[in-house]
């Protein structure tokens, strides 16, 4: 006896491809493993940090924090114990050239060729970086006309003001049009005019797709300008993130406080400077 034949077997359901998930992008940079110790000191202390394209973040702490020792690695400016910094995929210490052509730089206290006048400084900055001179002059015009120091362009940067000086660093960090910004306390000494001429060219810069890194003293400054932030104390990284993740639901200054720790004076502390 011949058995039935099986009933044809069903199609399977046509299910729907799952949508493409696009690659997260790369951080423009990536710190990993940092260390700096001067003799017993300890500057900085293991870290790491991803800081994604098209944001600006703030880095804070105390003095003595490693803010600058942290930025001066970052940047090729000071060799690290141990550690590794990539800008766009460049090593910071393996590949110095590609990675400095992708970053622009203004540390704080550095000496300047302030036997130069602002206009020959940013012509200097600009054939550094291997730019035609038509596009320098061009682009040296439009910086000096917008940080306000068209004035002062002939004039030897060492007659410069504290603030003139931080403003024509800055721009010889943007004249090559680099995508990573990394500014060591660029609003120092600046009046507030031209600190908000500032805060207009670093909010188009990162709207323009460019990235920055800040380091400040001024919380009201950093909230008020960043979207990430990062906090340093003794070297070690203690926060890091968007500014409402770190925030979590405080001011960044009570934030700041509760992590790195306030002093109290106490009542009778410097009693003398009251009035009897």
């Amino acid at each position: 006896m011949s058995l039935p034949e099986p009933p044809p077997l069903s199609e399977p359901p046509h299910l729907p491809e799952p949508p493409h998930l696009p690659e997260p992008s790369p951080p423009v940079l990536a710190l990993r493993n940092l260390r700096k110790r001067f003799g017993s000191k300890v500057a900085v202390e293991d870290l790491t940090l991803d800081v994604p394209a098209g944001t600006m973040l703030g880095l804070l702490g105390p003095n003595g924090a490693g803010k600058t020792t942290a930025l001066a690695m970052t940047t090729g400016l000071l060799q690290p114990d141990a550690g590794t910094a990539w800008v766009l995929g460049a090593d910071v210490w393996r590949d110095p050239a590609g990675a400095k052509a992708r970053l622009g730089v203004l540390p704080d206290g550095i000496r300047m060729f302030d036997r130069l006048t602002g206009t020959e400084l940013l012509r200097y900055s600009g054939l550094l970086r291997g730019m035609d001179e038509t596009d320098i002059a061009g682009r040296s015009a439009e910086l000096i006309g917008a940080l306000g120091l068209a004035d002062a362009a002939g004039t030897l940067v060492v007659d410069y003001s504290a603030g003139m000086k931080k403003k024509i660093g800055l721009a010889c960090a943007l004249i090559h049009a680099p995508r990573l910004l990394i500014l060591d306390e660029p609003f120092e000494a600046v009046d507030p005019v031209s600190g908000e001429t500032i805060r207009q060219i670093l909010r188009a810069f990162v709207a323009g797709g460019g990235t920055v890194v800040l380091s400040s003293h001024v919380m009201e400054l950093v909230e008020s300008l960043c979207d990430r932030v990062a906090i340093l104390a003794e070297g070690r990284l203690l926060a890091h993130g968007s500014l409402d993740e770190v925030r979590a639901g405080m001011s960044l200054q009570q934030r700041f406080l509760d992590l790195v720790g306030s002093h109290d004076l106490g009542e009778e502390t410097l009693a003398w400077l009251r009035s009897s």
